[in-house]
């Protein structure tokens, strides 16, 4: 049988090509042509008529609705409670999971321990395209993992992947990883866009037809999206990216798209010797212990998915020996921090253009909300006057450019947490003021910059 012929098609505009070339000749953008199998014409000549016409094409059943029966969706438990709160509360049959991380993150191992896990009371298959089953065999061994139930394929070929998952029907598969996969119907090589979206396509559709959960093992390319074209993270249900240094024991894991459970949502693990062990007490990690209070360091309350989380912000201002001063933020967004410099000269009165500044966020996590403005800019002044904010206290809170402190979601959780870890001080915003008194919690709260530099002065 002859293979199917092939096109190039463009990731910007759709549009279609007989060959490949540098530049799009439809809207020239560059190197955006790949590999698709091209669709073959119908051999009756009248037939698009006819489906138009609605002579051949049935029509599909249209419904209200308010009679769609709305059931919660069964989950199945992955034996690691972390990995559980990421994914919404467990795996989901028919979901396609995508998880991807740097090498050497600890994306094998998690799997490979879940399988364990759960093999007691579900059929598992790991397909591995990376390893051979020695080494798979010898990380199971190090990690004194009970394998007995755990079926192991090692293929790289979609066709018989595809052939052994509906012989073995698994209730759960592991495909690691999806750059290693290939189609035959495609000339182009293992990893190409073409193949990783075609064989990606034909598992999930694999998936949602016989209910088999199937996690697939993305790599992160260069420009740091996760196995190629983002095309691959839409037909996906759930998204999870693994981060952390990996010289550093702790790894967390990040839900950036999910179906069926909450986005942005974390698990944190720590990396040891029998593999990844989940870490009950996230906070603790991200605060750094001081026998006294040094100048430059706030405590802020950040929130993750549906789980506050306390992170010490450190920052350090000293005195620039150069023409241009520099400006650089490890876990928080940079550009952020000049605004927040511009609006500490505009409405405090307090000028760091000729400083060095510096700002940390302790134990590698990465911040995006806003509502990290406030803990920052407190920071900033603590260590430009050299003086340490008052102990056991808190801060969140967002800032506006003409100087107002913004509320920002769920802060009844936030300072709940605060106080259930120790702390006796909040400093938010007059928006998120509770308005019964949480126990052992004094709360002052501002509107304006200016109010909250000079509560940490005085």
């Amino acid at each position: 049988m002859a293979k199917p012929k092939t096109q190039y098609t463009c990731t910007e505009c759709g549009g279609l090509s007989p060959k490949w070339q540098g530049q799009c000749p439809h809207c020239n953008a560059w190197n955006t042509l790949v590999e698709t199998v091209a669709e073959t014409a119908s051999q009756n000549r009248f037939s698009q008529h006819q489906t138009l016409a609605g002579v051949s094409a049935e029509r599909g059943k249209v419904q209200s609705l308010a009679k769609v029966r709305a059931e919660d969706v069964p989950r199945k438990p992955t034996g690691i409670g972390e990995f559980d709160r990421v994914l919404g509360g467990g795996l989901v049959e028919g979901a396609v999971i995508l998880i991807g991380g740097d090498p050497g993150i600890g994306k094998s191992t998690l799997l490979l321990q879940t399988l364990s896990a759960i093999s007691g009371g579900a059929s598992v298959l790991y397909v591995s395209g990376e390893e051979s089953p020695q080494q798979i065999a010898l990380r199971a061994k190090r990690l004194t993992l009970d394998t007995h139930d755990v079926k192991l394929l090692a293929e790289i070929e979609l066709e018989k992947i595809l052939a052994t998952l509906a012989e073995e029907k698994p209730q759960v598969a592991v495909i690691d990883s999806i750059q290693t996969v290939y189609s035959a119907q495609l000339t182009s090589a293992p990893g190409s866009v073409a193949q990783v979206r075609e064989c990606a396509a034909h598992l999930t559709r694999y998936a949602k037809s016989s209910g088999t959960t199937l996690v697939l093992v993305g790599h992160v390319t260069k420009e740091g999206a996760l196995a190629g074209p983002r095309v691959l993270e839409h037909m996906v249900d759930t998204v999870l990216y693994f981060e952390g240094d990996t010289h550093s024991s702790f790894r967390l894991i990040r839900a950036i798209k999910n179906r069926f459970g909450a986005v942005n949502e974390i698990g944190v693990f720590a990396m040891t010797e029998k593999g990844l062990k989940e870490v009950t007490n996230p906070s603790a990690i991200f605060l750094s212990q001081h026998d006294n209070n040094v100048a430059g360091s706030c405590v802020m309350v950040t929130q993750e998915g549906t789980r506050p989380l306390l992170v010490e912000i450190q920052a350090l201002v000293d005195d620039s020996h150069g023409m241009n001063p520099k400006r650089l933020s490890v876990g928080l967004e940079q550009n952020r921090l000049a605004m927040l410099l511009a609006i500490l000269h505009r409405h405090a009165g307090l000028a760091v253009f000729d400083q060095d500044v510096f700002i940390n966020a302790v134990g590698g996590v990465r911040i995006d909300e806003p509502g990290a403005d406030l803990a920052v800019l407190l920071a900033i002044v603590s260590s430009f006057k050299n003086k340490p904010l008052p102990g056991k206290h808190v801060v969140f809170g967002e800032i506006g450019l003409a100087g107002e402190v913004r509320p920002v979601q769920r802060g009844q959780e936030r300072l709940r947490e605060a106080a259930k870890l120790g702390f006796t001080h909040a400093i938010v915003p007059k928006a998120n003021k509770p308005k019964q008194k949480i126990e052992g919690l004094e709360i002052f709260a501002v509107e304006r910059v200016e109010q909250a530099v000079e509560y940490c002065k005085s």
